[in-house]
């Protein structure tokens, strides 16, 4: 087969059309369209379902027992991987000579208990179902006691769009009551619409993502922060929550010097968040609408809130697996292509009865098993990629994207000298579709080439259906995309071939329903990875562009990231 199917366009002229713009990128050309070409032909074939296949159910399998950080799942984990990276010939992505790159973590398992005081009356929250809340700070007992809770609307500070959730109010040593995700501000032309202007519109910036509440009310000296939880909003239920924050939790270990993070993090489930406006004579739902307003100011809300969160605590070397293909130019060896995946998962949990273990099939021994399939086909790719590959498998994204993070503050590789992140979190494994998604459209020239490569399937290139919920901030391409690295971060199709038109969305909403950070997140007897064949061989021929072009992939005019790379230009000129 090759690496693609052929072109809409029928004849010779369309495929000696593709063959042209393929042999122009390799010159020098923008697009990557290699189809008919010989190039990547053996490399795409080598990219297989049952390969896929065969890789998930040994990493999703009960023995690597939910793949968590600092366990046995992650010894078997790490073990698999670099046996893979060795059978694959990939050299040790570390110069060290390891495949190893160190992660400094602490661990913490911590038990909690919270109560919100009015007058002298205290009402205790009961956690998991009321509440779920942790301290970053990594101590063995954080207290917060007798703290003011300040509802301070969507807790967003954006110059650039003229928003002060604080307005200068000195919220220091006080509790902040938070609702999830940006303002979703009306078009005042057309009240039924968001306004495009603010916030993105529709699309969720990273003032709606929940790390970056937490990183606002440190910076602003607040002693803890309760993010309010709406399944709409945050994009997941609230069991995902519990499942993802009421379990053992991992931060970076902190470097010296580094600003404390909030005292205590917290999420509040949405029907004990009404109970807590009520108790002070507000309406949760007006106040949502309030907080609308750019005049909104922070409401102190007459109750003091008590957190004791009493940790147990354990420094942990997880890993990030990483190994080379080396390019074969002599100078643009030098420069890398970062594909990454994260192999980490939930772990088990042992009060739960029943199956215990979180085997993260879908999330993310797939997107894995599928880093392994592109090592194999870029090295049977026919010349030999001139830039070098850097295939990256990270630890702790579940717990906020760590290893990458971790990878992007102490790069093995320059960042300057890194042209471009393909980052694969998830694979399509419902079958073909006419279309791929990319997340966050619209943000780097790599969606053009993409656009090329996915021509010559006949396949359409489209935008994220639900931006809202904030894909592009909760994935490994976000922490070197903050550094500015161009990053490509695709999601399956949404219109399914001999399917109906609202299959996709169908089980996707199922997915996030029944599967999503559940012990069900396992291999399905259904599954077709067809489809996951198709977009990886999409990933092939982009990832085969960007280590030949001559022209490096750019952030877009407009994208918040550009600035950042056209610094790192300035300074290596």
């Amino acid at each position: 087969m090759n690496i693609v199917t052929k072109p809409r366009v029928k004849g010779w002229m369309s495929r000696l059309g593709f063959v042209a713009l393929g042999a122009a990128l390799l010159h020098g050309g923008s697009h990557p369209a290699l189809a008919g070409t010989p190039e990547l032909r053996a490399a795409a074939e080598s990219i297989r379902s049952d390969d896929l296949l065969q890789h998930i159910k040994v990493l999703a399998s009960d023995d690597f027992e939910g793949r968590a950080p600092g366990g046995v799942g992650e010894e078997r984990t790490v073990a698999y991987l670099v046996e893979q990276f060795k059978r694959l010939g990939l050299r040790p992505g570390n110069p060290d000579g390891r495949f190893i790159q160190n992660v400094p973590m602490i661990g913490s398992m911590a038990v909690t208990e919270c109560s919100f005081v009015k007058e002298t009356v205290a009402d205790q929250l009961q956690s998991p179902q009321d509440y779920v809340a942790w301290s970053p700070r990594y101590e063995p007992l954080t207290e917060v006691l007798g703290s003011e809770l300040v509802f301070v609307g969507y807790g967003v500070v954006a110059p650039e769009y003229g928003w002060d959730d604080y307005k200068g109010m000195d919220v220091r040593g006080k509790t902040l009551v938070m609702l999830v995700s940006d303002p979703p501000i009306p078009d005042p032309q057309d009240p039924s619409k968001l306004d495009d202007r603010m916030f993105k519109g529709k699309a969720m910036t990273y003032y709606g993502r929940w790390t970056y509440k937490y990183e606002i009310a440190a910076e602003k000296g607040a002693a803890a922060a309760i993010v309010i939880h709406e399944t709409g909003p945050a994009g997941y239920p609230y069991f995902v929550v519990v499942n993802s924050w009421g379990r053992e939790n991992f931060g970076l270990k902190p470097a010296a010097g580094q600003s404390p993070p909030i005292g205590v993090a917290s999420w509040i489930s949405h029907d004990r968040a009404k109970k807590l406006f009520s108790d002070t004579g507000r309406d949760l739902d007006a106040m949502k609408k309030d907080a609308l307003r750019r005049d909104f100011k922070p409401v102190p809300l007459g109750i003091r809130a008590n957190f004791r969160v009493r940790s147990t605590l354990r420094e942990v070397q997880s890993r990030n697996v990483l190994g080379l293909l080396e390019g074969s130019d002599s100078a643009l060896k030098r420069e890398v292509v970062a594909v990454t995946a994260h192999w980490d998962h939930l772990g088990k949990n042992e009060k739960l009865e029943g199956d215990q273990i979180f085997n993260g099939a879908l999330d993310n021994a797939s997107g894995t098993a599928a880093l392994l399939e592109l090592v194999e086909a870029f090295q049977k790719a026919e010349p030999r990629p001139k830039r070098s590959l850097l295939f990256l498998a990270v630890t702790g994204e579940e717990q906020g994207l760590l290893g990458a993070k971790y990878y992007a503050q102490n790069p093995l590789y320059a960042i300057e000298k890194t042209v471009a992140n393909l980052n694969i979190d998830g694979v399509n494994q419902w079958g073909k579709t006419k279309d791929i998604i990319v997340i966050g459209r619209g943000n780097s020239t790599l969606e053009d080439w993409l656009e090329v490569a996915a021509r010559g399937q006949g396949r359409d290139v489209k935008a994220d259906a639900e931006p809202e919920k904030g894909y592009y901030f909760r994935s490994d391409h976000f922490e070197f995309a903050k550094v500015g690295v161009p990053a490509l971060y695709l999601d399956e199709g949404a219109d399914f071939i001999g399917r109906e038109p609202e299959y996709g969305m169908r089980k996707r909403k199922e997915y996030t329903e029944k599967d999503y950070h559940k012990v069900s997140d396992e291999v399905k007897p259904d599954w077709d990875l067809s489809g996951a064949v198709e977009d990886l061989k999409l990933l092939l021929e982009v990832g085969y562009a960007a280590a030949n072009s001559r022209i490096h992939p750019e952030w877009k005019a407009g994208s918040e990231f550009k600035a950042r790379r056209d610094e790192l230009k300035r300074k290596t000129r």
